[in-house]
């Protein structure tokens, strides 16, 4: 008896909690304008610090988003990810007693965790030792929950899976919960990323002098660093037969990822080991180099890693480089969720014909190549085929998903 084939495996729902909009439609229409959701930080106390800009999610109210978990009982990350796999659902119009009752679970990166809950605990540790410690923030702290608020919000019965490989966290995560659901091991995967601003995390780069002076921007010749960002993402993933059977929308199929992680330094990225990334993904994904219409690039904007971006992309694509563009301009680095952003404005691009811009160029850095489209300042109508989204991350973590439109 012959195994039965791997399922094709399809996005029908996209949610996102972020500094442009709660919703990927409000996502979508504000990176299609080249809009910015930087501002003065809030989310902490900034005081001492040289670079106080941040990507933050304003007036987010996750009693309004969330309906069988209580918010007071969960970390900012946590109800990210809860209200973005909510979001999801409610996009793939699947009907949410069916989805509790299926083979579901979720699959979400993050860098952090609940990082602003620790940096609380530390402060009353600090003042008062061990008997001070909040009970309540204690139980918000494992990191663990992040996925896990996603499948308590959703009455989901499978897997919750919180994956923590930094910045390139959500690419793991699609991959893991495209795995799941290919292999038959699950019916439908909720797939993200999510991570809440905190002190600690600015203070790191604020102390490797990695953060921009205004704006993160991508590819310019004077780019000097990040914006740190805070949001969640998810995206709904099912087999493409069982997609088509109840009429759902499609915006596209996931077509594979690549993974690699060489360990060379804690922060700078390597060229060699992001390119056979790259080669992993088309292998996986079963395209030719050719055959990629946009990279959604991890993009950060510091000195090094567009340098070596570009360079990878080079090693594979030769004279040949697609457009190449970081939402990160508009959104800043929104850390475990950064790829997962990516991931959803792939499958927007797919499915509606545009490609994001690198909104805050003013000079594309000549070093990069004179022939380096990075859509600069402007989205262009553009119906990509085939996209490959980019996550790299401290340590060498590298991951990159591919995203097709759908074929017969």
């Amino acid at each position: 008896m012959s195994e039965p084939l791997p399922r094709r495996v399809v996005v029908t729902g996209l949610g996102a909690v972020s500094s442009l909009g709660i919703g990927a439609e409000a996502v979508a229409q504000a990176l299609r304008a080249g809009r910015s959701g930087i501002g003065p930080i809030e989310q902490f106390d900034s005081a001492g610090f040289e670079r106080t800009l941040a990507g933050e999610v304003r007036g987010f109210r996750p009693e309004e988003h969330l309906r069988r978990i209580d918010p007071r009982r969960w970390g900012r990350s946590a109800q990210f990810a809860a209200a973005a796999a909510r979001l999801a659902v409610a996009d793939s119009a699947m009907d949410p007693e069916r989805l509790a009752g299926s083979r579901a679970g979720s699959s979400f990166g993050t860098t952090n965790g609940e990082s602003a809950v620790l940096g609380r605990l530390a402060e009353q540790w600090v003042e008062d030792g061990l008997a001070a410690l909040d009970p309540a923030a204690v139980a918000q702290a494992d990191a663990g929950r992040i996925a896990a608020a996603a499948n308590a919000e959703l009455g989901l019965t499978g897997e919750a899976q919180t994956l923590g490989t930094a910045c390139a966290a959500s690419n793991y995560a699609i991959g893991y919960g495209y795995d799941q659901v290919r292999s038959g091991a699950a019916d439908i995967m909720l797939c993200g990323g999510a991570d809440a601003s905190n002190r600690a995390t600015h203070a790191g780069f604020h102390r490797l002098g990695a953060l921009a002076e205004d704006v993160p921007r991508p590819f310019d010749a004077h780019r000097d660093g990040i914006v740190t960002a805070e949001g969640g993402v998810a995206l709904l993933l099912e087999p493409l037969e069982a997609a088509r059977e109840r009429g759902a929308r499609i915006y596209a199929e996931v077509l594979g990822y690549g993974m690699t992680c060489d360990a060379r330094h804690m922060t700078n990225p390597d060229a060699a080991s992001i390119a056979e990334c790259v080669r992993r993904a088309h292998r996986n994904a079963g395209v030719k180099p050719h055959e990629v219409d946009y990279v959604c690039a991890h993009g950060t904007g510091t000195p090094a890693n567009d340098r070596t971006e570009v360079a990878a992309l080079r090693e594979v694509f030769g004279d040949r480089l697609p457009p190449v563009s970081s939402i990160k301009s508009m959104l800043g680095h929104t850390m475990g969720a950064a790829a997962g952003f990516g991931a959803l404005v792939s499958c927007v691009a797919i499915r509606s014909g545009f490609l994001p811009p690198s909104a805050t160029v003013r000079e594309v850095d000549p070093e990069l190549g004179a022939d380096l489209d990075c859509v600069p300042v402007t989205a262009r109508t553009e119906r990509p085929r085939v996209v490959q989204n980019h996550g790299f991350a401290f340590g060498g973590n590298n991951a990159i998903t591919v995203f097709g439109e759908v074929s017969p």
